[in-house]
């Protein structure tokens, strides 16, 4: 089973930084590249994720998508399974128009959707499925606001397990949708979570039945308590770009294999306080996963803490816009104020109504890739019996 093959080959060059992907024509899907992953040169750094016990149980994970592949019909299950190396991984998009598969929370029933929420209550923390949630209540509203409930909505999200939930052999799961996408792998009691995407436009809604729901200020605002704490000397090493004039992601869909030299302040230059607030920055993001190994993520992010770079584009001022980047030999993290899309607003020009954010594995490990390669090769794994 697989997406359209209608793509084209995209390679730009933005601040110094090589991308390399696919991207969409005429609303096609995209074909990804073979995967690499993402590196600061285009040379993967080896063994930075090693296969280890945590001692953080998955199995509620395991018993919540084994429940939730019973609840479903066979034909929605032969939809929504792939192997757990295929390439529909990759294909996850944020973008709206998009051509995706497993099943539709949209078309579950109640207790079909109970048994996907389970899952993904018991993958991520409180505050991790709340955020989630609060992603769909606003695409959702977003659907209220302009009455295109065919393109936008609360549940126009779609589920897929790669492999057969299992305490010893890999598998996983994935969300996808519009500002929502989660990558979920897990061999042994090792989870990796990323790609992770979340975003909102807008970002609170202030009417309607949603009325309330809000998300990334956190994340925004946390950022820019942390740079405010930088000293003029600081700041200035921080800074990739003094002006916020465009969108300026680069490891969104479709950029598993982007090569993002470091830039901006490392941490080194950083004081014991602000290596705290730096730590409290990343944990809103890593903190999306179940709180145990969340814990084991942020051991590995604190391992890597002087190779720790933060970059920075745009304003300080309470209402100015602005992009920021957490990057590490294993982590990534872009936070970026986008211009409109779907709202009234002047085309081009950053606002505040519209944020996205992404949280990378270098190295080879988004999807659990590397863990799932040194998996093979312990055992002996090879195409002949049906793995890449």
């Amino acid at each position: 089973m697989s997406k359209p093959l209608l793509a084209v080959i995209l390679t730009v060059c933005v601040a110094g930084v090589h991308v390399t992907g696919t991207a969409q024509r005429a609303g096609g899907a995209a074909q990804p590249q073979p995967f690499k992953g993402l590196t600061a040169d285009g040379t993967i750094e080896a063994g930075l994720f090693p296969i280890k016990a945590t001692g953080v149980s998955t199995r509620p994970v395991r018993e919540s998508a084994q429940r939730f592949l019973q609840a479903l019909t066979a034909e929605q299950r032969t939809k929504t399974t792939y192997a757990v190396d295929d390439d529909e991984w990759l294909k996850w998009n944020n973008v709206h128009r998009y051509a995706r598969q497993g099943v539709n929370v949209d078309e579950m029933t109640e207790a079909q959707r109970e048994r996907a929420f389970d899952l993904m209550r018991a993958s991520l923390s409180a505050k991790g499925f709340e955020r989630s949630r609060a992603v769909m209540k606003l695409n959702g509203h977003l659907a209220d606001l302009l009455n295109r409930h065919d393109e936008y909505g609360e549940w126009l999200y779609h589920l897929t397990v790669m492999g057969a939930p299992s305490d010893t052999e890999p598998w996983g799961w994935q969300l996808d949708g519009h500002h929502l996408i989660v990558n979920y792998f897990v061999l042994g009691d090792q989870v990796v979570m990323t790609p992770t995407f979340m975003g909102s436009e807008p970002v609170t809604a202030t009417e309607g039945r949603y009325a309330g729901t809000s998300i990334m200020q956190d994340e925004q605002n946390k950022g820019l308590a942390f740079m405010r704490a930088l000293s003029d000397e600081q700041r200035a090493t921080a800074t990739i770009q003094a002006a916020k004039t465009a969108n300026m992601p680069l490891a969104h869909a479709f950029r598993d294999n982007v090569q993002m030299p470091y830039v901006g302040l490392p941490g080194t230059k950083l004081t014991v306080g602000q290596r705290t607030m730096l730590l409290e920055l990343v944990g809103e993001y890593v903190g999306n996963m179940a709180d145990g190994h969340a814990k084991v993520r942020m051991d590995e992010v604190r391992s890597q803490l002087d190779r720790t770079h933060f970059a920075w584009a745009g304003g300080t001022g309470n209402d100015d816009v602005f992009y920021y980047r957490i990057q590490s030999p294993v982590i990534l993290i872009e936070f970026d104020h986008q211009s409109p899309v779907a709202l009234p607003g002047e085309r081009g020009v950053p606002t505040r109504a519209h944020i996205h954010s992404v949280v990378r594995t270098p190295n080879g490990n988004d999807y659990g890739k590397d863990l799932l390669r040194q998996h093979y090769e312990k055992h002996k794994h090879d195409v002949a019996h049906g793995h890449r």
